[in-house]
């Protein structure tokens, strides 16, 4: 079968969407039938030390690393340019390479997935599937980068409109996000075709025995930087985006300020201003802030926590899942969950009983939770396995590419 996967980032590129797709990609052409794969990407980074290499003359999968001017995302013209230029790319490469049994689109950039209709007007019984990672023009809205009324947000709507009747398939993330996209898109009398496929990390990747204390394991740089040594680490690793919020974890951090807990923000996004100013406003000495490290490196991080925060605005419910969850999991680290109910996370929790989740607003009930995993060695202990059972049993790769297989199969009740 020839499959191609369309995503801005590929490996080693750090973002989360990379590493998926090259997960799927991995998986794939490891079976015994070996599906022929192309990955089409940029040659760009989601932040710019993480730019990609060259175009691959590999084989198998061949990726085709798109040039982009790689501006960054320090404003909307920058990005917008970035994406121009690669979603002019990637309809190039769409139209001019062979056909193509299955065509896997994502949506970093909103919208790309069109460039895989191009190729189906020109090899029509080319099948295609939308891996919807984030809901456009909704994100935007909600975020107040995007008038809900006005004519650009219904451009894109009417757009999207158009390009789901041409999915075989929308892969959703949670179930929220298929309740969002049914309600503004599907006809009344004709539901998307939505399967649900949470996000995952590979279970080789985070092995179990990485979650029993082990002195002579190889310990993170940042223990020692940020004398991380005898506290209790709480943990926010990766983008700190439009779709979080922050003002509730600090809060709880306020209240344990004098106690031995760290909170802990490792990457970078838009509201990393917002986060060090809160810190300074609040006086808070238990906050540290460093800079996104590289993918093979979160291992390690994750292993200097305790415990891992999850934030999610509530007007972003269903729009985007957060990607942090599963990782946390795959490492035994209970989850402290701050946001609205019915989100993958807060579904995850009360499935698992493997952390807690709370509103926002509810910062004694999330400080409460802590003091008491950091006082408790053997809750503390219940809470990390019941963690990483829910990774083995919901968020892995051996149970999501299953699941992945058979979309890509054509099955219907996938």
């Amino acid at each position: 079968m020839r499959i191609t996967i369309i995503n801005q980032f590929y490996t080693p590129d750090i973002s989360p969407t990379a590493h998926l797709a090259a997960s799927l990609a991995e998986h794939r052409v490891r079976k015994p039938h070996k599906d022929e794969l192309r990955i089409i990407s940029s040659a760009g980074g989601y932040v710019p030390q993480s730019g990609a290499v060259e175009e691959s003359m590999f084989d198998n999968p061949r990726i085709h690393r798109l040039w982009t001017p790689n501006l960054g995302k320090s404003s909307t013209l920058k990005r917008c340019i970035d994406y121009g230029v690669f979603y002019f790319s990637a309809a190039m490469t769409s139209l001019t390479m062979p056909r193509q049994d299955v065509i896997i689109s994502l949506t970093t950039p909103p919208f790309i997935a069109w460039t895989a209709v191009l190729h189906q007007f020109l090899h029509p019984w080319t099948r295609l599937i939308l891996w919807n990672m984030d809901c456009y023009p909704e994100l935007a809205e909600r975020s107040g980068k995007l008038d809900e009324n006005g004519w650009a947000a219904r451009i894109m709507r009417r757009m999207n409109r158009m390009l789901f009747r041409r999915m075989e398939r929308i892969v959703c993330l949670d179930q929220a996000m298929a309740n969002l996209l049914n309600e503004h898109y599907a006809s009344p009398d004709k539901p998307l075709p939505t399967t649900i496929i949470p996000n995952w990390e590979a279970a080789a990747f985070f092995p179990r025995a990485s979650l029993k204390p082990n002195p002579k394991r190889e310990a993170w740089s940042g223990v020692e930087e940020h004398r991380l040594a005898g506290r209790f680490v709480v943990l926010y690793l990766g983008n700190a985006g439009y779709g979080h919020e922050f003002d509730t974890a600090l809060a709880a951090a306020a209240m344990l300020n004098n106690e031995p807990v760290t909170f802990l923000f490792v990457g970078g996004g838009s509201r990393w201003e917002e986060i060090e100013r809160g810190v300074e406003e609040r006086g808070l000495k238990n906050v540290v802030l460093h800079g996104y490290v590289p993918k093979d490196m979160t291992r390690l991080v994750m292993q200097s926590a305790d415990c891992a925060l999850i934030t999610l605005r509530d007007r972003i419910l269903g729009v985007m899942s957060p990607s942090k969850l599963h990782s946390n999991l795959a490492m035994g680290l209970p989850i402290v969950y701050i946001g609205p109910e019915t989100s993958n996370v807060d579904e995850a929790i009360r499935t698992y009983d493997c952390g807690i989740s709370v509103r926002h607003g509810q910062a004694a009930e999330a400080a409460a939770y802590i003091r008491s995993l950091m006082n408790d060695e053997t809750k503390k202990a219940a809470a990390r396995e019941k963690a990483r059972a829910a990774f083995d049993a919901a968020f892995c790769d051996t149970v999501t590419l299953k699941k992945f297989d058979d979309v890509i199969a054509g099955k219907i009740d996938a």
